[in-house]
């Protein structure tokens, strides 16, 4: 995603600004101040700056200062008008583009999804194409876990052996349960639980996820899809021809449709399933049949969780972060809008878990999603104690799943 920098002190310009959707436009009337907005962060690798026309001896100075400092931005010019020796002389101190100055919030959006969808060819000489950006966690936030982790595992080890004699005297199967989860980057590692469900649980999940998944959400509406017919091209064709003008299956012309080896489907069909797949990306089982008594416990009382303090020592996860997700929902989260996700530490509690989680109530796969993403472009360390603070609150669980 591309940051937007607004380098002036127009009022009305700033007062357009701030409506511009789906963006937060930084503001300032320093040229310096502007450079220091535009380093390059795990989120916002380019820039564009809007800069208001001023006297035309300070731009010369601001603007090659700008593309000195920093060479991943597109500097916009606002102006009424340029005279041709004007114009030469802005575009060779670095000026890529202009726009008017009483341009509407539309018109500014407009530019900004112009230059958003062009990212690839306009900042093509200071980044390659397709490189990978890869989320790094800082030092103070990998020193807290360690030491965090550490004290945990000590104090609590008492918990640990009591819970681990509870679940061995009540089934059968190892104490630990381990599942492959997907992190930060998209890393995929063996996630430590204390095990709360039966030995077999896994084999229950696809069943129960279609029917009582709290999280699911399903479309009425029926998805017209024509019958198998015969692989010889000849009874094909005439199955085709037959399925297709058949009352079972009305198109109208504007209508796409996708054909495939075995089957005929509309496009907005597909889609539609598609989309409720994204939507149950998430599998949350109310009074899930699979859970021990022991497993109940530990569950109410977040128990359970208690060996994820390995993987935090280990580095695989932090202390506050977004919940690593099992395989089969990470793989329905891979959309340009989901990435963000993934690119933020993966944690033992989050903003998702205080949010709800304490109050008993129930949320949406969407908000959950919104809350993680939130987390990854706003994460700090007051922000972690806030959440630290509000997870002790909300240490036991009001609903039963």
């Amino acid at each position: 995603m591309i940051g937007v920098v607004y380098l002036g002190d127009n009022h009305d310009t700033r007062e357009r600004l701030k409506y511009v959707p789906g963006q937060l436009v930084r503001m300032t009337s320093a040229y310096k101040d502007a450079a220091k907005l535009c380093v390059p962060k795990v989120h916002n690798e380019h820039f564009i700056i809007f800069y208001e026309r001023n006297d035309k001896n300070i731009d010369i100075t601001s603007i090659t200062y700008l593309k000195k400092k920093c060479p991943n931005i597109y500097i916009v010019l606002l102006t009424d008008s340029l005279n041709s020796e004007e114009r030469k002389c802005y575009q060779q101190c670095g000026i890529n583009d202009t726009l008017d100055r009483k341009a509407s919030v539309t018109e500014i959006n407009k530019k900004i999804q112009f230059i958003s969808d062009r990212e690839s060819i306009l900042f093509d000489n200071v980044a390659p194409k397709f490189k990978i950006l890869r989320f790094k966690i800082p030092l103070w936030k990998r020193l807290f876990d360690i030491v965090f982790s550490l004290l945990g595992i000590i104090i609590l080890s008492p918990v640990f052996i009591i819970t681990a004699i509870a679940i061995r005297l009540e089934s059968k199967g190892p104490v630990l349960f381990k599942s492959k989860r997907v992190g930060t980057n998209y890393t995929i590692f063996d996630f430590l639980k204390f095990r709360s469900m039966y030995v077999d649980a896994d084999k229950q999940l696809t069943e129960l996820s279609k029917t009582q998944n709290q999280y699911a959400q399903h479309t009425d509406e029926p998805q017209p899809t024509l019958p198998l017919v015969d692989d010889s091209s000849d009874v094909m064709d005439q199955g085709l021809l037959d399925g297709i003008g058949g009352a079972d299956m009305l198109i109208s012309d504007d209508e796409v449709m996708l054909v495939g080896d075995d089957f005929v489907v509309a496009e907005d069909d597909f889609n539609k399933k598609k989309n409720e797949e994204i939507q149950n990306a998430f599998v949350k089982i109310e009074n899930d049949p699979r859970i021990t008594k022991v497993g109940a416990f530990i569950r109410k009382y977040s128990i359970d969780e208690l060996p994820q303090l390995f993987n935090i020592l280990r580095g695989d996860m932090s202390i506050v972060g977004n919940r690593p997700l099992p395989l089969y929902e990470a793989e329905r989260l891979t959309a340009d809008n989901c990435i963000d996700r993934f690119m933020a530490p993966a944690g033992l509690t989050g903003l998702w878990q205080v949010e709800e989680r304490g109050k008993g109530g129930d949320m949406s796969a969407e908000e959950r999603k919104q809350l993680d993403i939130r987390y990854g472009q706003t994460y700090c360390f007051s922000l972690d104690m806030k959440i630290i603070f509000r997870t002790l609150t909300a240490f036991v669980q009001k609903d039963n799943v």
